[in-house]
Order: structure tokens, then C-alpha cells, then sequence
């Protein structure tokens, strides 16, 4: 077993004004074809502004930031403070031309890098009632 992993961007989060996409690098292009016979996508991303030796070593966290709730470790958060910095999304596709995927919303950063996309293919990949912080 290895100590590390390179995992690489494949793409980046544009946002401007209230509309996001997805820009695939053209590269992967070829990787988009059926696509657009989903709904929704599981996006996987980096936490690139928290991406520092310091946060990385962060192992506990007041949820959501409030500090009147108790610490919890990060793995039982959604917190993007965490020891590898892979934020996950669900989206709803509204189209897909070329390298572009047009998504309802997410709540990134502009320029964040895309490490993957994965279809929703079933109704457990969607959000559940379940609270979770």
C-alpha cells in the first residue's frame, strides 16, 4: 500500500452571476459522451482554499462552524477542513454541450478543481432525509 496518491483535476467549477458549469478539460471531452441521459451528477472536487499543512491536521470541528454545538471529529462532519480535501456534490443537469456541463447549482467556489464526475444511477445517490452536519 502507498502513502500517497496523485489525483489531478480534470476540470474547474465556473461561476458567474447565478450560473454554474462544469468546464471539462477538452481532454477528457471524449469522457462526457452519454451524459446528457442523466439527471443529475455526483461531483467530486477540491477544498483548494483550505489546502494548507495547518487545516490538513485539523481532526475536530464545531459543526457548521457553530461553537455552541459540541466538537465532533471531521469525518462525522461535512466540514471542508479536513485531512484530504475531497468535497462531493450532488447536481441537476440542465445541459451538456461540448466540454460544458450547465448545473442548477453548487455551492463552490469559482475556479475550484473538478477531480471527478460520477452519474446519479439510482435514488440512494440522492441526498436522504438524514441529518448530518
Amino acid at each position: 500500500m502507498t502513502d500517497h496518491f496523485k489525483i489531478f483535476p480534470i476540470g474547474t467549477i465556473r461561476k458567474r452571476d447565478d450560473k454554474a458549469t462544469i468546464e471539462i478539460k477538452k481532454k477528457y471531452e471524449a469522457a462526457l459522451l452519454g451524459m446528457d441521459k442523466f439527471s443529475h451528477i455526483i461531483v467530486l472536487s477540491w477544498f483548494h482554499k483550505n489546502d494548507t499543512p495547518e487545516k490538513r491536521n485539523i481532526l475536530r470541528v464545531h459543526p457548521r462552524g457553530d461553537r455552541t454545538k459540541p466538537l465532533r471529529g471531521v469525518f462525522a462532519t461535512r466540514s471542508p477542513i479536513r485531512p484530504n480535501l475531497i468535497a462531493i456534490y450532488t447536481c441537476r443537469i440542465l445541459s451538456v454541450e461540448e466540454n460544458i456541463i450547465h448545473i442548477d447549482k453548487i455551492d463552490a467556489f469559482n475556479e475550484t478543481p473538478v477531480i471527478d464526475i460520477k452519474p446519479c444511477m439510482s435514488r440512494n445517490d440522492f441526498d436522504s432525509d438524514l441529518e448530518v452536519s
